[in-house]
């Protein structure tokens, strides 16, 4: 034993808890952050208000709710697993009864202090439901035909309730992190070949619904597709999105135009620049190098996380840490490739750096899950 492992372990329990955090990640997230504030900073003029100093405050209640849940043994959110998923259920038809409309979707909760986005908590409750449902489920019944539906109709519940909001960006989130939880818990692949195979048949019907009795989706929603395929369609309207957001990305470079200097921002061509789009504002600002820093950022908190789930000794832990850390993959991979045309657009806010406090207040407890399956793995 080394004398900082002998240091450490002569640490009161209270205070080696603190020792025991994954320090690294913490810091790491809150790197991520700060450069968020940095642009909602800029995207408001170099004003602190309306959105730098709200988003501030929610991340600093956010890491403070992390180092709680941190502090909490993993084993009591195992337990809890199933009743985050049911409250999380409750909440998405609450938002079908009463929920708050807003940019023709009725997606939230109005608390008074603050709008909940209940699928923003779905996406963390279905992650805890399907580990914990994969750690009591033996491992030579993983793969057989009933025990694949049952996690099967957990994902597609949540993801159909979604669905009806309008937000399908978010039920499409809700179906890859669930099966790719699925798959790392060691489902037959020929499974999701079989869900492939169908996913090109659904894809299909959807497109050949249009314009019918039946048509499967909203207009607009036919409309990202159409401007997805080809943006100069409608450059104006359903386009005008897309357009001035690869004009931001192009006119950035390699080093961007500089702090506060782009044009696309200040003089308001691009549209939700605080939200789903900020990331054009730091790739005009500060060009592909401010971009691939950001990546480099994200993708160091990924491997962090894997990292820790791989010293998991408990089933739970890993599959948990593992799908948080899907679920983060997945939040920056679809939202920089909707940016970047190369994705239909859809609502998915940049994690830690998009305005907006349902988003940014769900990832930080999910990070304390995280850290609490750290803090409290054998050692």
């Amino acid at each position: 034993m080394s004398y900082l492992e002998y240091t450490v372990r002569n640490v009161p329990a209270g205070p080696r808890k603190i020792l025991y955090l994954n320090w690294p990640l913490l810091l790491l997230l809150s790197a991520v952050a700060c450069i968020g504030f940095l642009m909602l900073y800029s995207v408001a003029g170099g004003s602190l208000t309306p959105w730098a100093e709200p988003q501030m405050k929610r991340f600093a209640i956010g890491m403070l709710a992390m180092l709680i849940i941190a502090m909490v043994p993993i084993w009591f959110w195992r337990n809890m697993a199933g009743v985050a998923y049911g409250v999380s259920i409750l909440l998405l038809v609450a938002v079908e009864v009463f929920g708050t409309i807003g940019m023709g979707a009725q997606r939230w909760i109005d608390l008074g202090f603050m709008r909940l986005q209940p699928s923003e908590l779905m996406k963390i409750a279905l992650v805890m439901m399907l580990a914990a449902y994969y750690e009591w489920l033996p491992m030579r019944k993983i793969s057989h035909p009933f025990w694949v539906a049952v996690p099967a109709m957990i994902i597609m519940l949540p993801a159909a309730l979604v669905l009806k909001q309008p937000d399908l960006g978010t039920a499409l989130l809700l179906v890859f992190s669930g099966g790719g939880l699925m798959f790392l818990a060691g489902v037959h692949w020929a499974y999701f070949v079989a869900v492939i195979a169908s996913g090109v048949g659904v894809v299909t019907t959807v497109l050949q619904s249009r314009g019918t009795d039946w048509q499967i989706l909203k207009d607009y929603q036919y409309r990202r597709i159409d401007v997805f395929l080809d943006p100069a369609s409608d450059p104006l309207g359903a386009g005008y999105h897309i357009t001035q957001s690869k004009i931001a990305l192009g006119s950035g470079g390699w080093t961007g135009r500089g702090f506060m200097q782009g044009t696309q921002t200040r003089l308001n061509f691009l549209p939700e620049k605080h939200t789903d789009f900020i990331f054009t504002t730091l790739a005009e600002e500060f060009g592909y190098v401010g971009g691939i820093s950001l990546l480099l950022l994200y993708a160091l908190i990924l491997l962090f996380c894997i990292a820790t789930a791989l010293t998991m000794r408990d089933r739970f832990s890993a599959l948990l840490t593992l799908g948080i850390a899907l679920t983060f993959f997945l939040f920056f991979a679809v939202n920089m490739s909707m940016v970047m045309g190369l994705a239909p657009v859809v609502g998915v806010p940049l994690p830690l750096v998009s305005y907006g406090g349902s988003a940014m207040l769900v990832l930080m407890l999910a990070f304390g899950l995280v850290q609490s399956a750290h803090v409290h793995k054998p050692r």
